[in-house]
């Protein structure tokens, strides 16, 4: 029986990298019924919402979905829509992890990067509550709950049992938010108390930063708060060779949504320059997370190999091969 799969190619370079995602998923061996849905942009021109009705029909049926990366404007315009969706589908659990590809020269080149990062995805700072008070003066809301905070830190410690990890750090400013990030961190000594194999510490957020240029090999699971998770899990994908690398997952209790976390790079849209690696990895976790654990395993191995090699990497990342050319060497590999 086939996957039913909501497919949200998304802006700029999304849909090249969506359907060579697609692609290679289906070489996997995995049998979807994609249901294609517009968000951004495209869905813009043609109904008039970036974020239609459809999406959420779709996703109400699917329950999974795969989505390319979609344009956010700065300083105005029409809010987040990735936002929107984990709000609106209660996909509290941000999920990215961070490794290194075989073969790819990054700063840290032969150093044993593995970690995860799990964010808080639905409260905070990171909400965009904000209201002008007076002209000139604007009041942002940081809004820190008990339940969000409880449940990420569980979904973190249960991930870490659940795979062997042996060590989660919980990231804060509670030094100065003492109310919000010392609500925050409470909820995590909490849970860690149910996990006594797995052992626990705390960083202030800025020498976690420092802590991971430094020494990023002595980090495991990394557990923060919306805001400062956002920030630090780019400062990691830098670690390892940027945002078109990195996967990234957003999870709630029936939904989830697998997505590439750069942006939509309109600057070479159409032009067959596009890296999919960090979709093609998100779609990696999907497959994992849909039952599919041996064509996840098959496509990570594949994308490894064409790293190992290096001969069909796109310019982003020191070659010379188009998103095609990338996509049928991951394909050609595998078994």
């Amino acid at each position: 029986m086939a996957h039913r799969i909501t497919l949200i190619p998304g802006d700029g370079i999304g849909p090249e990298v969506a359907e060579a995602t697609a692609r290679a998923v289906e070489a996997a061996g995995v049998d979807v019924a994609w249901e294609r849905v517009d968000a951004g942009t495209t869905a813009l021109a043609k109904s008039g919402e970036m974020l239609p009705k459809a999406v959420f029909e779709s996703l109400a049926r699917t329950h999974v979905g795969l989505k390319g990366p979609t344009a956010t404007p700065i300083a105005g315009g029409h809010r987040s829509i990735n936002v929107a969706l984990r709000k609106k589908l209660d996909l509290y659990t941000n999920f990215r992890p961070v490794r290194m590809l075989p073969g790819l020269k990054t700063r840290f080149q032969g150093v044993p990067i593995d970690m995860f990062i799990f964010r808080e995805n639905t409260e905070d700072l990171y909400s965009g509550l904000e209201h002008e008070v007076v002209k000139d003066v604007v009041e942002s809301l940081k809004v820190i709950t008990r339940t969000a905070s409880i449940r990420i830190a569980r979904a973190t410690f249960e991930f870490a049992r659940r795979e062997g990890r042996k060590k989660v750090t919980a990231v804060h400013k509670a030094n100065i938010m003492k109310l919000s990030d010392g609500l925050f961190l409470k909820c995590c000594r909490e849970v860690a108390e149910e996990f006594k194999e797995i052992s626990y510490g705390e960083l202030i957020v800025d020498n976690a930063c420092m802590q991971l240029v430094m020494r990023p090999e002595t980090f495991d699971l990394l557990l923060l708060p919306n805001l400062y998770g956002d920030i630090v899990s780019d400062l990691a994908a830098g670690l390892v060779g940027g945002l078109g690398i990195v996967p990234g997952a957003n999870l709630g209790e029936r939904d989830a949504i697998f997505e590439a976390v750069h942006g939509s790079a309109p600057d070479i849209a159409g032009q067959g320059k596009a890296n999919p690696t960090a979709l093609m990895q998100s779609a990696v976790l999907m497959l994992a997370h849909i039952g599919e654990r041996e064509a996840s395993r098959r496509l990570q191995q594949a994308i490894e190999c064409v790293y190992a090699e290096g001969k069909s990497l796109t310019a982003d990342v020191g070659g010379s091969a188009s998103t095609t050319e990338f996509t049928t060497a991951v394909i050609s590999h595998i078994q």
